[in-house]
């Protein structure tokens, strides 16, 4: 089994733009792409988990989604980065049926888990909401929150177990120091 970073893509990502729908909009936050690949060559699996409400509110459909997503992992491919899974939930209990897959529940989490040989306990959660990192607590993971996106609003309000960090550079620095990719006598 491998250790993971579940990461939330708007806001913490990617500039937060609501209800994004357009591939035009994908904007990527600075230090991102060098983030997850100092994140990949620790090796870590990165595994992007994002809810998407706007589906299940018809703003946008499920392609909307998916042309959002081919533009963010062809921005990321030219830095070098991609992603070993990618997971959203298209509910909101509002607009239908309540799931196991809307964070904080932990359905993609365990799905990705099964699909990818993943060890949740040692697995890092990154995002901008709490609702992003609160599987930490389930798992015994590591819940980082960005300050980025919505995470400056909602840092007063994090449990004293999750890490706040100014965005998912210094995540990343916590959890891939420079002295642990340096190769021995390097």
């Amino acid at each position: 089994m491998k250790s993971a970073v579940f990461v939330d893509r708007d806001g913490t990502l990617i500039v937060e733009r609501c209800y994004l729908a357009d591939p035009a909009g994908v904007e990527l936050l600075p230090e991102t792409g060098a983030a997850l690949r100092r994140l990949q060559h620790a090796g870590f699996a990165l595994v992007l988990v994002t809810n998407q409400s706007g589906i299940a509110r018809g703003y946008y459909s499920a392609a909307d989604f998916l042309a959002v997503q081919r533009r963010l992992s062809d921005l990321l491919g030219r830095e070098g980065v991609s992603f070993d899974g990618v997971y959203y939930c298209p509910h909101h209990p509002d607009f239908g049926p309540s799931c196991d897959c809307r964070k904080p529940a932990t359905g993609l989490f365990r799905r990705a888990a099964l699909d990818l040989d993943i060890d949740l306990q040692g697995s890092a959660y990154i995002g901008d909401r709490i609702a992003d990192v609160e599987p930490a607590a389930a798992f015994g993971g590591r819940g980082f929150l960005v300050r980025t996106g919505y995470g400056a609003a909602q840092a007063p309000a994090a449990a004293p177990w999750i890490q706040v960090v100014r965005d998912l550079a210094e995540a990343a620095e916590m959890l891939a120091p420079v002295d642990a990719l340096r190769p021995p006598g390097g």
